[in-house]
């Protein structure tokens, strides 16, 4: 049975009322919900890649789209892809939550902006090392809070802004922080989420030389793959996505569609190694079970877990092994949407929750792409073949990252 939502005293409750993505499976949400659901890694050979000389030839690349009616050229002249991203799927963000995108939208003094992202501007510094010129545009280009200082300027977010770097870890920081700033009342609303663009020679060469990446040239389909024996690394991916979050009264004044609600979260550190997570799991166990009581619930209530999952031996070895930690023989069911859309670092947390979400709302959770063999060693239910039920509106998700940086969200779609 579901224990009842005890909401801390005083604690004001934060809805999703819009979504913004920029991924591998494009800009609709429903085309991101049927791709989870097929279950087939979204990568590609990359004709950059595939020109030089790397182990690594492939990954996940955002469909074309007009940038017309976001930004005049001279202002595309100005940014960065990730920054160009970024403000994109923000004002995607506001339009889908009913709002002009525009400065305006949001009372500026309560409205607030949270980017999360692991690499920041590095496209513009792998150029500048090629093409050393220094244009009047270049300090905007490369500071990492770039992508930030843009939206909050397009949309007057006056309230808050701020960027978030902690690795994978990144765009959950961003979305947990802003969530706590609606609690306390000191903002209404925040565009909240990550930007990396990660698909590039000299990224995905440094990443490989870590010999984290899948090598499937071949078959790039099929090689993200958590949880299963086989598994030989992650599939880079570019991507940008982001939620609005509205203190949930103000969304039902102004008569706002709702998602679902953010009601847990909570973030700690492994402390453990540079790049390595902590082998038993237990610091990623007690971030899990600090999200789950500051949402009021039990292990119990929730309905499904996403996992970060990126498709590393030791990764998910040591995911599967919080996970059993914290909900023992009563695992619900597990899915990793790495699998399908691959990591895009700081931009995988907001598009993750939002499925999270959606999953809950229609009862089914998508399986994981390319799950085939579980080892022994991973105890926990993880979703093979085909979409798994689910009756619970409470779902958590986590965003684990290099560093030993750790964030888990509890969500809930019954708003």
């Amino acid at each position: 049975m579901l224990s009842t939502l005890r909401p801390v005293t005083g604690r004001r409750r934060v809805a999703v009322t819009g979504v913004g993505l920029r991924t591998p499976a494009g800009a609709d949400p429903a085309d991101l919900i049927r791709a989870l659901d097929r279950g087939r890694t979204l990568a590609e050979p990359v004709p950059e890649l595939m020109s030089g000389n790397g182990r690594v030839t492939f990954g996940g690349r955002i469909p074309a789209f007009d940038l017309a009616e976001y930004a005049a050229d001279r202002e595309l002249r100005q940014m960065e892809r990730p920054t160009v991203l970024a403000l994109v799927t923000a004002a995607d963000a506001l339009r889908d939550a009913g709002l002009p995108a525009g400065a305006g939208c949001l009372p500026p003094d309560t409205f607030g902006v949270a980017v999360g992202t692991g690499l920041g501007n590095q496209v513009a510094l792998e150029r500048i090392s090629a093409d050393p010129g220094v244009h009047p545009s270049t300090v905007m280009k490369v500071m990492s809070n770039s992508a930030v200082a843009r939206i909050s300027a397009r949309f007057g977010a006056a309230g808050f802004s701020a960027t978030y770097v902690a690795a994978c870890a990144s765009g959950g920081l961003a979305i947990g922080e802003s969530m706590r700033r609606i609690q306390s009342g000191e903002l209404l609303a925040a565009l909240a989420g990550g930007v990396d663009t990660p698909v590039t020679p000299f990224t995905v060469s440094a990443f490989s030389r870590m010999r984290v990446l899948s090598t499937r040239n071949q078959d790039p389909a099929s090689a993200s793959r958590p949880f299963d024996r086989g598994r030989d690394g992650f599939v880079l991916a570019d991507g940008a996505s982001f939620l609005l979050l509205e203190e949930r009264e103000h969304a039902r004044a102004r008569g706002a569609r709702i998602y679902g609600e953010l009601v847990g979260y909570f973030s700690n550190s492994d402390a453990y190694h540079a790049v390595e997570p902590r082998p038993d799991g237990a610091t990623a166990a007690a971030c899990m079970r600090r999200a789950i009581a500051d949402a009021g619930l039990r292990p119990g209530d929730i309905g499904h877990v996403n996992a970060n999952a990126t498709s590393t031996w030791y990764g998910d070895e040591a995911e599967s092994r919080a996970i059993a930690q914290v909900f023992g023989d009563e695992c619900p069911p597990v899915t990793a949407p790495k699998g399908v859309l691959g990591h895009a670092i700081g931009a995988a947390a907001a598009a993750e929750a939002f499925a999270s979400l959606r999953f809950s709302a229609r009862g089914e959770v998508a399986p994981i792409a390319n799950l085939g063999d579980v080892p022994a060693t991973v105890s926990i239910d993880v979703i093979a073949g085909k979409p798994r039920y689910t009756d619970s509106p409470y779902a958590l998700s986590n965003s684990f990252g290099f560093g030993g940086h750790n964030v888990s969200l509890v969500l809930s779609s019954a708003a």
